[in-house]
């Protein structure tokens, strides 16, 4: 899968799951869960035990989701994610070397952002979205002030978003959300809620 078709799967699933968990069995369990209930978009934490174990698996018992590796801090951890067959890499902040890493193997990468000009040197490095984190930190409001300026900016605001108000973000101009909690622990009925909620928000 081209990094392109990862970010065309993220921007019309519009939400990212992000599981963090105990270990790798919490962390499969809780992907799989999400995947079944249709959301097929996931990046497992890197500060999970076994996080990568847990890619491996969830990689290979669902193929055809998108599985990325989230909290990725330097070029050793990018290099071991590509290695457990993860499709996309997070980070809270820029990292050139994860970004570099990354794209060397076709990687879709999303650093951490919190301000116009963050936003403008990761895309200046060829970031594919960005990360606006912490979200709690921001608005909606102050996301559609942003965009007013940076319009071809792909924002994906993670950090404090709940099912709850992902569609205010998505109609705020948020290409996706990423969302943890309750959306990744499996229920199918609160994922499909959420899914056709952002879905309706844009």
């Amino acid at each position: 899968m081209y990094r392109w078709q990862v970010m065309n799967r993220v921007a019309e699933r519009r939400i990212v799951g992000i599981v963090r968990a105990a270990g790798p069995d919490e962390a499969v369990a809780a992907t799989l869960g999400a995947v079944d209930a249709g959301l097929d978009v996931v990046e497992v934490s890197l500060t999970t035990p076994g996080a990568l174990e847990a890619i491996e698996r969830a990689a290979k018992a669902r193929p055809e989701a998108v599985i990325g590796a989230g909290t990725v801090l330097d070029e050793p951890s990018a290099r071991l994610a590509v290695l457990a067959g993860a499709r996309f890499l997070v980070s809270p902040s820029l990292h050139r070397a994860v970004l570099e890493t990354g794209h060397r193997y076709g990687l879709a990468v999303l650093p951490g952002v919190g301000t116009a000009t963050e936003i403008v040197t990761a895309l200046e490095a060829g970031a594919d979205a960005v990360k606006l984190f912490p979200a709690r930190a921001s608005s909606p409001a102050v996301l559609r002030d942003l965009l007013q300026a940076l319009p071809q900016a792909p924002v994906v605001p993670t950090g404090g978003v709940s099912a709850d108000t992902a569609p205010e973000w998505i109609a705020a101009g948020a290409v996706a959300c990423g969302v943890g909690g309750a959306i990744t622990s499996g229920d199918e009925t609160t994922v499909r809620k959420l899914l056709e909620a952002v879905r309706m928000a844009r």
